[in-house]
């Protein structure tokens, strides 16, 4: 008898039937034993319906009266796979993530995790009740609603993990694993049996949609054994999807790139003709960090005559945000020739632990870019990661090529 965590993602849960579909999936771990906690989202796209109706009544709502909002679709979700489970002869209790006590700290919309009181899901387990969880949410020291942003079902589902000491977390979606890239870009890509916390977390943090990337921190921190599955799968299937695990075994070693990540949802600000000393990074960014902005790459040029040229980038939905607090700050806290904006870019890149051991990998990246007439606008590179931002109207053609050149296509061996 394992203690499992379940996560089930939007498509997963899209309907009622559906949600039957995941009910008979739980209850055979349940008939084989197993002690079952269950995370929900909300089904799919009723999230930004939700967002969509209170955007309707203001261009600027209140994050606090956001999260009250957005956390109403994990609601519905929980309440009937509990009923779906009961009509079964199954004994469920659902909890939004106030009932939990799913603690965090009061950043409304981008909350982060602080702890978890599971003593109320224990007694439910030790029962042979199944706990179904409300993902995406939890409650601050206030005891407002607050919420994990975009993809946060997922964190809910492995900080569980984490501190119930599951056996296993499994997270369900509409892929049955990780795959070596997009394989509707990529009709070749192939699915990864195994891959280290490492590679998934660079492969989340570059725009791959698999998981949400702080659901791999908190499953690499906390060593949460983590499995990606499918859940249109048959609901007696055994397929055992990706693993993703901290251990670096023989046939991971022999594959030099895992997977060609890309992401469509970043915006390139460049602030140029700014003087060059000491300081003149923290006057662009720290007011960008003070709006809690997140900056992905950055690239600073030295230029003449004391000047240099200043880029990052940002999630496009933050871009006009960005541009309005350096507009802000040009002429007072620091000087600038321009500022210049580009909504329209896109990031690639390769990941591999492999990279540890072999050099040239990235002028064969840059060099099967550019056969295609691809330029490369920034570059970014880690132990085991090379990205570039180029124009978005040749991402795919980008993802093709490289995953070619790379020929993740073929099994390592």
């Amino acid at each position: 008898m394992a203690l499992i965590v379940q996560k089930y993602g939007g498509t997963s849960v899209g309907s009622i039937e559906r949600i039957r579909n995941v009910a008979k999936r739980v209850a055979r771990f349940h008939r084989e034993g197993h002690q079952l906690v269950v995370v929900l989202s909300a089904m799919s796209g009723e999230t930004n319906r939700l967002l969509g109706l209170a955007r309707e009544l203001s261009a600027n709502p209140s994050p606090r009266e956001l999260d009250v909002i957005a956390a109403t679709g994990e609601q519905v979700t929980i309440g009937l796979l509990a009923i779906a489970l009961q009509e079964m002869g199954i004994k469920a209790r659902s909890y939004t993530g106030a009932q939990v006590r799913i603690l965090t700290d009061g950043a409304h919309t981008k909350a982060r995790i602080l702890e978890i009181d599971e003593k109320r899901m224990r007694k439910d387990l030790v029962n042979g009740t199944i706990a179904i969880v409300a993902g995406f949410q939890g409650v601050d020291k206030d005891g407002n609603i607050t919420t994990l942003g975009r993809g946060g079902s997922d964190t809910s589902g492995v900080a569980l993990a984490a501190a119930l000491k599951a056996d296993e977390c499994q997270i369900y979606t509409d892929v049955d694993g990780v795959y070596t890239t997009d394989p509707r870009i990529v009709p070749e890509a192939r699915r990864l049996d195994a891959i280290t916390f490492e590679e998934m977390l660079e492969l989340a943090s570059q725009g791959s949609k698999v998981l949400q990337i702080r659901s791999v921190e908190f499953a690499g921190k906390y060593l949460v054994k983590l499995r990606v599955l499918s859940s249109f799968d048959d609901p007696e299937s055994t397929a055992k999807g990706t693993l993703i695990t901290y251990e670096e075994n023989d046939s991971m070693e022999q594959a030099i790139i895992s997977g060609i990540a890309f992401n469509r949802d970043e915006a390139k600000i460049s602030v140029m003709g700014v003087p060059d000393r000491p300081g003149i990074a923290y006057a662009l960014l720290g007011p960008i960090a003070a709006a809690n902005i997140d900056v992905d790459m950055i690239v600073q040029n030295i230029g003449a005559s004391g000047h240099t040229d200043f880029s990052f980038t940002v999630n496009r939905n933050e871009f006009q945000k960005a541009m309005d607090v350096l507009s802000r700050g040009k002429g007072t806290t620091f000087d600038a020739r321009e500022i210049i904006g580009d909504s329209h870019i896109a990031k690639v890149s390769a990941v591999g632990i492999g990279m540890r051991s072999h050099v040239g990998l990235a002028s064969k990246m840059f060099k099967a870019l550019a056969d295609e007439g691809i330029n490369i606008q920034m570059i970014s590179t880690s132990e085991i990661k090379i990205a570039v931002v180029i124009d978005e109207k040749y991402l795919e053609l980008a993802v093709r090529v490289l995953h070619k050149a790379f020929e993740l296509d073929k099994a390592p061996g």
